[in-house]
């Protein structure tokens, strides 16, 4: 049994300056509802999935949180099997923290979340709100509408004319948009956060237009009764070399400004040599297509904007050693610029990152560690439909409630991995379970636990549900079969197939709320740079 570390003691850590991973093993679904501040999401279901990416060293200091229901206990054991040597629980869960007095937290990406909101409490980052900028369009006024989240949010709904502009990458790309420095820029997002920071990301940056943030995003547009587009195209284009230099310039001010430290190679190497006392993140911080192009071996793709707006998803260590990749600088710059007012004392940009290095195309290697001993029997796609065709096999799906619905094999039932003790007995009888997820690697780990809960023959699908797509078998979406409850996801607003509207209302309140809900905490450590 693992060690435990009182509320009181905990709190201690999150003030001493020391390396911390503060895991939270709950369901994601789970997690949103209750939990600390700066616990990162770290299911047990999904565990090894995650935790070499996000804790890289084996010495770090971890403590789990749960509900005081074993789910920690059952993660500080395979967490010390897979070599962690630090690992501790929160005697009591969440509900001892609640008890000394501290605060707890709904949502996810929290301390990104909150984050924002600082900024524009202490920034007066300029807005304007979905009536006003509507207006403006019909009117024909002089105006450009940068969306600043991913191509694939931007996709799923967008405001109208809106160019997508990822988080970083707008004063990156926003001298070859802006041909006057008389246009209003308009920077948006789904709802306030990476609106709120890449409206002041221009800002910082000096460019003379007079920039806002939309307020409220797309759900303030949506909620005004204006129609979003779906499937959007409209992409910034690469800078062109006038573009760059201008880029570069704004970046070297706002470097200066916050106080951003740029390293070369050698000390690099040193950092690197010290990775068994510190953790060391690599994180290119370019687009994703860019990275799939050509990427420093070793470095781990952040987008920027990403980066800032979830930075629980890429770095699970407090206090650990963040250096910055990218081509030119200035996405690296901007972002570090933010990373170092949330609290971050130690990041670094790399200068001339990718200069003189043989680049590895491809998407980033996922290690899983354990997954080599797994031994399991894998069915091939064309096999298990004949086997369901002949009711001689049940299909669990292991991929989340999100993903299941929106596609899975017909009959197949969701189910939970850590849950199976309970879910697996509500399957209808057949010779074999067969379990999948999205490319088959959870699967596998997964199937020892299942033959033991159900006492079936298990086997895996051979490449996953990805595989089953290959092969062009059929899909079926919907809750069809929910062997579980749904809870392993947070759903966003707009997420929800009923009650999208007082689900966006109460989520845009919510970030609002924030402000003072981290000053009651006392845990954050942002601040703003004074200007020059």
């Amino acid at each position: 049994m693992a060690a435990t570390v009182t509320a009181s003691e905990l709190k201690a850590m999150l003030h001493d300056g020391g390396e911390l991973a503060l895991l939270d093993v709950r369901e994601e679904g789970v997690f949103s509802k209750r939990h600390l501040l700066f616990a990162v999401s770290m299911a047990l279901s999904r565990l090894e999935l995650r935790i070499e990416a996000l804790v890289p060293r084996k010495g770090t200091r971890i403590v789990l949180c749960d509900a005081d229901d074993g789910l920690a206990a059952k993660a500080a054991a395979k967490l010390t099997a897979l070599g962690y040597r630090d690992v501790r629980r929160l005697a009591g869960g969440l509900e001892a923290w609640a008890k000394a007095g501290y605060e707890l937290f709904s949502g996810v990406n929290v301390p990104s979340k909150a984050f924002g909101e600082y900024v524009e409490h202490h920034e007066n980052t300029p807005r304007m709100d979905a009536e006003e900028i509507k207006a403006k369009l019909d009117a024909g006024a002089d105006m450009i509408i940068l969306d600043s989240r991913p191509l694939t949010e931007y996709r799923n709904m967008s405001i109208p004319t809106g160019i997508d502009c990822p988080g970083a990458e707008l004063v990156w790309r926003v001298h070859d948009l802006v041909k006057s420095p008389d246009t209003l820029v308009v920077v948006n997002c789904a709802g306030r956060t990476r609106s709120i920071i890449g409206a002041q990301s221009l800002i910082n940056a000096g460019i003379p237009n007079k920039v806002v943030a939309l307020k409220n995003g797309t759900m303030g547009w949506h909620l005004a009764g204006f129609k979003v587009a779906k499937g959007a195209t409209q992409l910034a284009p690469d800078p062109t070399p006038a573009g760059i230099a201008k880029a570069k310039q704004a970046a070297a001010a706002v470097a200066k400004r916050f106080g951003v430290q740029t390293i070369d190679k050698k000390r690099l190497e040193a950092l690197k040599a010290e990775r068994e006392q510190r953790s060391l993140y690599l994180l290119d911080v370019r687009s994703p297509e860019e990275y799939q192009r050509g990427h420093v071996a070793g470095t781990r793709h952040a987008a920027g904007g990403q980066l800032v707006q979830s930075t629980d998803q890429y770095v699970g260590t407090r206090n650990a050693r963040l250096v910055l990749f990218d081509d030119h600088g200035v996405r690296a710059v901007m972002t570090a610029s933010w990373l170092i007012q949330m609290g971050w004392q130690e990041v670094y940009v790399l200068a001339d990152a990718l200069v003189g290095e043989t680049l590895v195309a491809g998407a980033e290697p996922v290690s899983v560690p354990g997954l080599d001993k797994v031994k399991v029997e894998t069915i091939a796609p064309a096999a298990l439909k004949a086997a369901l065709d002949a009711k001689q096999a049940v299909v669990v799906d292991l991929d989340n409630s999100l993903a299941y619905r929106a596609g899975h094999i017909p009959g197949a039932w969701f189910a939970i991995r850590s849950r199976f003790a309970t879910s697996l007995a509500k399957l209808p009888p057949a010779a074999t379970l067969v379990l999948t997820s999205p490319d088959g690697v959870l699967a596998r780990l997964a199937a020892p636990e299942a033959a033991a809960a159900s006492g079936r023959p298990v086997k895996v699908l051979d490449g996953g549900t990805a595989a089953w797509r290959a092969a062009e078998l059929p899909i079926e979406t919907g809750d069809t079969n929910l062997a579980d409850e749904a809870d392993d996801a947070w759903y966003r607003p707009y997420d929800r197939k009923a009650g999208v509207e007082a689900a966006m209302r109460d989520y845009l309140s919510w970030e609002i709320d924030l402000v003072a809900q981290i000053e009651r905490d006392g845990d954050a450590r942002f601040h703003i740079a004074p200007r020059a």
